[in-house]
Formats: structure tokens, C-alpha cells, sequence
């Protein structure tokens, strides 16, 4: 068949094992390099389309509509200034004939070149037509640059058959790159392309020739036992978990079917057990070590109870699976044994006589030991707790064993359960409910839609913990810069704001900074940042608050008035969004913007107290009377928080507020009228400030 049309392209890289946590990126980077080089290249006609393709043992990608060469393309390439062209006779230079043998046109006289301006001076140009790249010749640097691209996490050197040294991510063993059904001629690392792969390692019987491109992942599909495309073998290995789950839940977290997914190129699920005694030991304990150190899907009750049956994912499919399953339940017993051991180990010394071995862990060298911390933080549980309706002396308890968990041995073995365990080993040593639940759930939220702590101990002690963390850590001159944000200062001030906002929080933000930061005393070098802590609270705020569906206006206008108060914004927001629905919210919006650059530019601001005797125009005194008349109402609806009452009261003003500022001069001559009218603006800024700046939604 002919090859001047566009067709599709197959290229395979075929190694040893890559690392599967890396391998979907592998996979992505080498398919999403070669396409869009080739495209770069002209070398793909129309719309750039490709499949990536990513196994334990092998890269690939198939593009479509690729030319087997490039169209010609017109090139305009500048020469040299006319000045260094032409001496001053007006002949070419040695430097321009040097220039144009060195763009490949050694022949090219004066007369067939362009001459036109460059900026501020004359230059020759060259016009000449390119012959577009052979597929050859552009996939083989397309291949090279894509492979130098790759994030490799970790090189590995190995030798070629000639003796020669190669660094890649794993051994290279063979190239398969066909075009339609015909081998392009390219290398990578030494080895040369042809049209045979290998299939699965075990259960295929060696080469599989590869027709034609398209054909690719049927062919090692049918004769290979290998599903080629990730995301398909990733939904078979979840197909195959929930029909073997047989009515019970599959544990199964994204990240663990990313894994097992990279680690088999022909996925077949058998079912396991392990012993009933291991139910004993807290189920979280027994579900992490069978993902962490064996790649195992644990299987929970309608109850989310955990079963003593167990799924594993295999490379290898046969009808007598007793060898395989047999040895999987071996291997896992030992590490479940351990679990239990240290399970049983730590419950024999309380939380309680952990923590003062607290003091022999650095917490930060700037900010003291985990017990100063510890320390710290049950006070500072014991300040929150009045304020929200929690047990005091709970709070503080809860507080003072949060950390304790850190010195056992289970935590130890798996940092993820720290918390967790806390709340088992509380429990076994008798400790109140809530202060045992307050070891786990002060943590949370640990991400965006995390749950938020259950009780009111719980929360106080998260309260403690994040602000504890922020002030701390910022006042020793670690505030997040850019994408740097090693202690998760950012993560910790959603936290806090979403416990203010949701659990509608009766706390002043600015009064919780200052108290956090009243713990660190004696602990020097540790600076008063409340201001500037209070700033990046509100820029994270303004994020929080848009993904809620407010807009950028209606955000502006309320957090601009710097409210400390985080639990009734939402309230403040649903007001002004309302208000903004009003008739006279647009002139009210606009007055409002007036008055402020108004007072804004006078001196004192409108500072004094408006004086009726001098308010002698009809406008002013009619504004006057209308402000004296919404005021109680307005202030009456705030004491309530009914903001929308109070924005809605306003209303009431626009008619008098118009006929002010086109009858009424207010930088009058007369000193004293001049301060009353500012006063009288101030007075009313004010009102129409009490929810939010609503200057902020003029046009």
C-alpha cells in the first residue's frame, strides 16, 4: 500500500519492570511528548489525536493522521543588516557570503534577497522553500527529546550488548515503531525498531508481531494476555474486586488501584482469608498493612465492619489458583501478627504516662519540645472550650493526650494512624468518650471536604491545634511563600475557617490569634503577627467563599469591612445578595462610593457630630430626618443578625440621599457647614456600611 497518506503510528519502548508508582506519569509524558513533538513537526494532519498506553513492562503511544513526510514550507530568514551586508561601495561583504553558506544558500546573490526594514535599519532576508521532514527524521528527534523529557524519579545504569553504558529508568529491550503496517527506521538507547513486541511474561509464548498500528492493543490483547491501556485494565481489576466481594464493600482507594494496576499486565482477582482472632486489633491497623506492604483490597461488612476475607490482584491466570492464594495468606499472616503485637504492646503503658516522655521529642527547634507543645495547646483547648459549649476540663484532657499516640509503636510502624490510635488506646485506658474521640478528630479537616469533628471537645481541641501551628510557626518567620508551604499553614487556616463558618462559631478570629499567640510566651523569637496572620486568613477566606458561589462583588463588599466574626458571613453575604436585587441598590451602591471618596479627601474625615441647627437646606434636613428615622431599625436588625433587614432598611434613603448631592454643596465656604455636612455623610456612611461596604458594588 502507499504511504504518502496520513496513518496512524505506533511506537512501543518495551524494558524491564518500571516503578509503579511512577508509571502513569511515565506513560503520559512518553505518549503526550512524542504526539505533540511529531505535531510540532507538521508531521500530523488536522487535529492532533493519540492513545497512551502504560504497562509494568512497556511505553506506548499511537497517534493518528501522521504524514509520512511533512508538508514544504515557506521559510523568511533574516541575513544581515544592510550596513554589514554592503561595504560602502554597495558590494556584499565577506561577512554576508559567510552567512549565507552557513543557512545552506552559498550561491545567493544580492539579487535574491529581500531588502526591508528591521526596526530602526535596513536587512537582508532570504525567502526560500523547505522540504518538510521525513517521519524518519522527525520521529527520531521526537522520540530523543521525549525521552531526555521523561520524569524519571530515579535513573538507572545499565550496559548495552557492545559493553556501553546506558542511563534510563529501567533496561531497554526492544523498539516497536510502525507506521500503517511498516517499520519506521528509528533507534532509542541502542536498539533498533521493528514490528514485534513480547506479551505477558508468563503467559504468552514470546514475540507477537504487530500487524498494523491500529491493531496494537487487540493484537497484544488476543496474543499477548496483556491489556495495554491503563485506564482499561485499571476498570477490569475494579470489575473483577466488586464481583468478587460477593455483597460485602471493597476497600478500595484510588491511589491502591493506581498501584496495583502498574504492577500487572493481565489482572486476575482471587479471594483470600486470614484468621478471625487478627479481628481484634483495630481494623484500620489491619486494612493499612495489608495496602501498604502488600498491595492487598480488604473487604468490610454492610456495617463497614472488617472481614477476615481478602482480595489480591495477580499477573498470573490459571484454574488451579490454590498455590497462589495460599501463598498470599502466608505471607500476610506475619504482618498482621506484628499489628497485633504492637497493638498488644501498647496498650499495656496508658496515654496518660506517655506524654511526659513528650519532652524528649523536638517539635521545632525554635518553638520547644512536643510536651511544650502539648502544654500549649491544653491551654489553649481550655481558653476555646467556655466559648463553644465544651467540657472545659474534657478539653484540656483531650488536649494533653492528642499527641501521646506519636510515642507508640503502632503509630511507629504507620505515622497515617496517628490520631486514630490515640482514640483505641483512650478507650482501653477508660478515658471519657469525648476526650478519646477528640485524639482522632482533632485532626480534622485534614483536606478540602474532609468531615468536620463531631463534638464540642473535639473542636476545640482542632481549633487549638490549628491556630497553635499557624501562630507558632509564623512568628518564627515560616509564613507560606509562593508554592512553598512545608507546615501547611494554608491547609491549617481552611481548617480553622471552616470550623468557624460551618459550625457558626460565636469566636473572634482576632481574638483567637492574640490568645494563641499569648501561649508562646516565655518562648522567645516567636513574633506578634496577628495583622498579618489576620491578611492570609482573609485571602484564604476569599477562596473558600467563591467555591460557595459568591461573587467576587458580593465577597468584596463584606470582607472589606475586615469582620473578625467568621460565623455569621454567610448571613452578611445572602444579605448583600439580596440588597443587590433591590431597586435602589445600584444609586445606593454609587452614592455610597461617592461619600467615601468624599470623605476620604476632607479633613477629619466627617469626624464631628451633625448639628441640626446647621442644617439650613431643605435636602440636607430631609436627609437628616430620613437617616434619624432607619437608624433604630437598622441597628435593631443587626443586634438580631437579620442583615437582609438591615441592608433592606436602606432603601428608604435613596430618594433623599439624590436629592442631597444635587441641591446640597458640600464643601461649602462656611467652615462650620462644611464639617456638618461631612458629618452628616459620615453618619450615613456608616449606616450604609453596617453589613458591608456596598460602595464596592458600584458599577
Amino acid at each position: 500500500m502507499t504511504h504518502n497518506h496520513p496513518a496512524p503510528l505506533l511506537v512501543e519502548l518495551l524494558t524491564e519492570e518500571l516503578p509503579p508508582k511512577a508509571l502513569a506519569r511515565l506513560g503520559d509524558a512518553f505518549a503526550e511528548g512524542i504526539a505533540q513533538r511529531l505535531a510540532a513537526r507538521d508531521l500530523i494532519e488536522g487535529e492532533l489525536v493519540f492513545e497512551r498506553y502504560a504497562t509494568p513492562r512497556r511505553l506506548a503511544v499511537v497517534v493518528q493522521n501522521v504524514r509520512a513526510v511533512a508538508p514544504d514550507k515557506q521559510v523568511r530568514e533574516k541575513v544581515l543588516p544592510v550596513s554589514v551586508a554592503l561595504d560602502a561601495e554597495g558590494k556584499p561583504t565577506a561577512p554576508l557570503a559567510k552567512k549565507l553558506a552557513a543557512l545552506g544558500h552559498p550561491n545567493a546573490s544580492i539579487a535574491d534577497l529581500e531588502r526591508a526594514q528591521d526596526g530602526k535599519a535596513e536587512a537582508f532576508f532570504i525567502n526560500y522553500s523547505a522540504a518538510g521532514a521525513t517521519l524518519a527524521d522527525g520521529l527520531q528527534a521526537a522520540l530523543d527529546e521525549a525521552l531526555a523529557k521523561l520524569p524519571i524519579p530515579k535513573f538507572m545504569t545499565y550496559q548495552r550488548p557492545d559493553g556501553s553504558d546506558v542511563k534510563f529508568v529501567r533496561p531497554v529491550h526492544r523498539l516497536t515503531v510502525l507506521h500503517d503496517d511498516r517499520v519506521v527506521p528509528v533507534t532509542a538507547f541502542g536498539v533498533d525498531a521493528g514490528d514485534t513486541t513480547l506479551g505477558h511474561r508468563f503467559l504468552s509464548d514470546g514475540l507477537v508481531a504487530i500487524q498494523h498500528a491500529r491493531a496494537y492493543a487487540d493484537t497484544l490483547r488476543d496474543k499477548g494476555r496483556v491489556i495495554a491501556h491503563f485506564a482499561d485494565r485499571r476498570e477490569t481489576i475494579r470489575t473483577q474486586l466488586n464481583e468478587h466481594a460477593n455483597g460485602d464493600t471493597v476497600v478500595m482507594p484510588e491511589s491502591l488501584l493506581d498501584e496495583v494496576t502498574s504492577l500487572v499486565e493481565w489482572p486476575v482477582v482471587y479471594p483470600c482469608r486470614f484468621e478471625d482472632e487478627f479481628l481484634q486489633v483495630p481494623q484500620e491497623c489491619l486494612i493499612l498493612t495489608m495496602q501498604t506492604n502488600q498491595k492487598y483490597f480488604a473487604l468490610t461488612d454492610v456495617a463497614g465492619k472488617l472481614r477476615s476475607r481478602f482480595l489480591i490482584v495477580s499477573n498470573i491466570e490459571t484454574k488451579t489458583p490454590g498455590e497462589i492464594i495460599e501463598g498470599n495468606e502466608r505471607v500476610v499472616r506475619p504482618r498482621l501478627a506484628d499489628a497485633k503485637f504492637f497493638f498488644e504492646q501498647d496498650k499495656k503503658k496508658p496515654l496518660a504516662e506517655r506524654v511526659p516522655q513528650l519532652a524528649n521529642v523536638v517539635y521545632h527547634n525554635k518553638l520547644g519540645s512536643a510536651l511544650a507543645r502539648v502544654e500549649r495547646l491544653e491551654a489553649l483547648a481550655g481558653e476555646i472550650a467556655p466559648a463553644i459549649g465544651a467540657d472545659t476540663a474534657h478539653a484540656k484532657r483531650a488536649a494533653r493526650l492528642a499527641k501521646a499516640d506519636l510515642l507508640t509503636d503502632m503509630v511507629g510502624e504507620f505515622p497515617e494512624l496517628q490520631g486514630t490510635m490515640g482514640t483505641y488506646y483512650a478507650r482501653h485506658d477508660g478515658e471519657a468518650d469525648d476526650v478519646a474521640l477528640a485524639c482522632a478528630e482533632h485532626y480534622q479537616p485534614r483536606f478540602s471536604g474532609d468531615a468536620l469533628p463531631t463534638t464540642p471537645v473535639s473542636t476545640a481541641v482542632a481549633l487549638a491545634d490549628k491556630l497553635e501551628t499557624i501562630v507558632g510557626i509564623w512568628g518564627i518567620g515560616l509564613a507560606p511563600t509562593g508554592e512553598k508551604d512545608p507546615f501547611a499553614l494554608r491547609r491549617h487556616a481552611l481548617g480553622v475557617l471552616r470550623l468557624l463558618l460551618e459550625k457558626q462559631l460565636p469566636l473572634d478570629l482576632v481574638s483567637l490569634l492574640r490568645t494563641a499567640h499569648a501561649r508562646f510566651e516565655g518562648v522567645p523569637g516567636v513574633a506578634e503577627s496577628t495583622d498579618a496572620i489576620f491578611a492570609f486568613f482573609m485571602d484564604r477566606l476569599r477562596g473558600l467563599l467563591r467555591e460557595r458561589g459568591y461573587s467576587a462583588g458580593e465577597i468584596d463588599a463584606v470582607l472589606s469591612l475586615n469582620p473578625t466574626r467568621i460565623d455569621d458571613l454567610v448571613a452578611r453575604l445572602d444579605a448583600v445578595r439580596e440588597f443587590t436585587r433591590l431597586a435602589e441598590a445600584e444609586a445606593l451602591a454609587a452614592a455610597n462610593k461617592r461619600i467615601s471618596n468624599i470623605l476620604k479627601k476632607s479633613e477629619g474625615g466627617g469626624n464631628g457630630t451633625v448639628q441640626p441647627t446647621l442644617l439650613v437646606e431643605a435636602a440636607e434636613k430631609a436627609l437628616h430626618e430620613q437617616l434619624a428615622a432607619v437608624t433604630p431599625h437598622v441597628q435593631s436588625q443587626l443586634e438580631a443578625r437579620a442583615y437582609t433587614g438591615a441592608l433592606s432598611a436602606l432603601a428608604a434613603l435613596r430618594a433623599p440621599v439624590d436629592t442631597f448631592f444635587n441641591d446640597v454643596m458640600v464643601n461649602a465656604d462656611d467652615p462650620a457647614l462644611r464639617a456638618n455636612r461631612l458629618a452628616l455623610l459620615s453618619a450615613l456612611h456608616q449606616q450604609m456600611n453596617c453589613v458591608a461596604d456596598i460602595s464596592k458594588l458600584a458599577a
